[in-house]
């Protein structure tokens, strides 16, 4: 079986050193190669535009256009394409801006050696890329405001939604759901629907993964 085409990277920031430090430890991988380079935030977006790239990296701090501001523009223009910032900054406010921005991850220039391949690799499987810093931080965060009562994250699910995913994925049809459930099968039916809606799943194998994942129920 051939092997998929490399992942086309375009990488930006406005020191030619970093490029190419970055650049040597992306091509180094078989699964990654650099297509286009920018020095500044406006000339990245440009070059997105022009260039077919599966995957931007930018520096935060860039002359023009920051990174955090090209990663807003680029998400407007080519919702497609994925977006690494790479950043000096161990800084929990730039972080969180990163993922409003549209930045699937944040690597932190003085582990990129260690940390950027696996970034990459995250992002195009479209899953976020957290440095070890950022989980403490957002457990931090979390703890804080369930301290000060504040309002939590919402739930993906439901209660209810998650009693019915949990017996979906133990093989319960939707009759059995309903009689366990005491509603009628019309409800089971909604409910399965907007479960499969809510967490783009397909059908019952992949709600039944999400559920171990989930841990609801034993693999």
């Amino acid at each position: 079986m051939t092997a998929p085409p490399p992942t086309r990277i375009l990488l930006a920031d406005d020191h030619a050193l970093v490029r190419r430090g970055v650049r040597l430890i992306l091509d180094g991988e078989p699964d990654l190669t650099v297509v286009a380079e920018a020095g500044d935030g406006a000339e990245a977006v440009a070059k997105a535009r022009e260039e077919p790239v599966d995957l931007a990296v930018l520096d935060i701090a860039m002359p023009r256009m920051t990174g955090l501001q090209a990663a807003r523009e680029l998400s407007r223009l080519r919702p497609d394409l994925r977006i690494l910032i790479l950043t000096m900054y161990d800084n929990e406010q730039y972080f969180f801006e990163a993922l409003k921005a549209g930045a699937s991850g944040y690597v932190l220039k003085s582990v990129a050696d260690r940390d950027l391949v696996e970034a990459c690799r995250a992002a195009v499987r479209d899953e976020p890329f957290i440095y070890p810093g950022a989980v403490t931080t957002l457990i931090r965060s979390y703890l804080e405001r369930a301290r000060q009562g504040e309002p939590l994250p919402a739930r993906a699910t439901t209660e209810r939604e998650e009693e019915i995913l949990k017996l979906v994925a133990e093989g319960h049809t939707s009759q059995e759901i309903a009689d366990l459930l005491f509603i009628s099968i019309k409800t089971v039916e909604r409910h399965r629907a907007n479960l499969l809606q809510k967490l783009g799943l397909r059908d019952r194998l992949e709600l039944t993964r999400y559920a171990i994942r989930a841990g609801l129920i034993e693999p």
